[in-house]
């Protein structure tokens, strides 16, 4: 992949400590550990998912595509046929899986992830987010507005008009109709039935979304470029600013790059240089959470509550669950 192929990406990537309100608490109350896991690679993983705490798998940079069966106690390096930076993975099952990145890349697999196929999507665009909603709808998302929607478990992608040109970053349903997708220049878009069309939302901020993830139909978070922190309690209608205030360290902006919630109570969100946030009061109040990895934390999975896993540069791969 040629260096320009990489910029689109990266220059989104690259504006970083924290300016992060509610508020910060002490750290004392939500403490976690933060263990590092040998990914045996130095590339830049981009995405991250794991079907339960066994299986997981983490992509990025030159067609990187690691698979663990244990928990991250041990990752190898799977043979993707691409040489294209991969963004996102997503499994429907212990079998069944995409990633998806650039050049309009999307390949699929059938074995876990063993071997990988080219899908052909009609488009050239770079290709950030996929989500799954069930095991025959799915959206992909990328470059200039491109949304591309299956209902056939993907086998066939469609394209679907976004009403933008916007990059396009992260995707996230939470039923066959309702969904939500964020990008550059502050776009948020949503929609009720299906994607057959797509609604500007205001958030009031030009700010580049990474990531969206809704807990139910009207509670939902969007992370960004520059500690970007937006809440939404009426499925979208209004996005209200939760950037949290710089604390004592705080001397640069930083951006949020990932959000997921295990319940409608914890929530964490990763970032630059190794920066977790974490909550058990529905986002009321944000720990920081302290964490000796400083690199930057690009994807984000938990497949259950109690531990998940975060994944970023120079091959970086932590596991994260409370302290005992």
């Amino acid at each position: 992949m040629s260096n320009s192929s990489r910029l689109p990406l990266l220059v989104c990537l690259m504006a970083l400590l924290v300016c992060l309100p509610h508020s910060f608490v002490s750290a004392a109350d939500l403490k976690v550990s933060v263990i590092q896991q040998k990914s045996g690679t130095q590339a830049m993983l981009m995405g991250l998912y794991f079907r339960n705490p066994q299986l997981g798998w983490a992509v990025g940079a030159g067609g990187t595509i690691l698979k663990t069966v244990d928990g991250g106690k041990r990752w190898k390096r799977v043979t993707s046929g691409t040489g294209a930076l991969l963004a996102a993975v997503f499994f429907i099952d212990d079998r069944r899986g995409w990633v998806v990145g650039a050049n309009g890349t999307v390949r699929y697999s059938t074995d876990g992830g063993e071997s990988w196929r080219a899908i052909p999507v009609g488009t050239q665009s770079p290709l950030y987010g996929i989500f799954f909603i069930s095991p025959q709808d799915g959206w992909i998302v990328g470059g200039a507005g491109t949304i591309l929607h299956t209902s056939d478990a993907g086998a066939t992608w469609i394209d679907q008009t976004s009403g933008t040109s916007a990059t396009l970053h992260a995707v996230h349903f939470v039923n066959t109709r309702r969904g939500t997708v964020v990008g550059a220049l502050g776009t948020i878009l949503a929609t009720e039935d299906g994607g057959a069309t797509w609604t500007a939302q205001a958030a009031q901020d030009s700010a580049t979304f990474f990531d969206v993830f809704f807990t139910d139909e009207s509670n939902g978070w969007t992370v960004g470029n520059a500690g970007a922190l937006f809440q939404t309690t009426d499925g979208g209608v209004h996005w209200t600013d939760r950037t949290l205030p710089c604390g004592r360290t705080c001397h640069k902006l930083t951006d949020l790059i990932r959000v997921r919630f295990t319940g409608p109570q914890t929530g964490w969100i990763v970032g630059e240089r190794g920066f977790i946030l974490s909550t058990n009061d529905a986002g009321f109040n944000w720990v920081e959470q302290p964490n000796t990895v400083k690199m930057s934390f690009l994807g984000l999975s938990f497949p259950e509550a109690s531990r998940g896993w975060a994944a970023g540069e120079n091959g970086a791969i932590v596991q994260i669950e409370p302290a005992r």
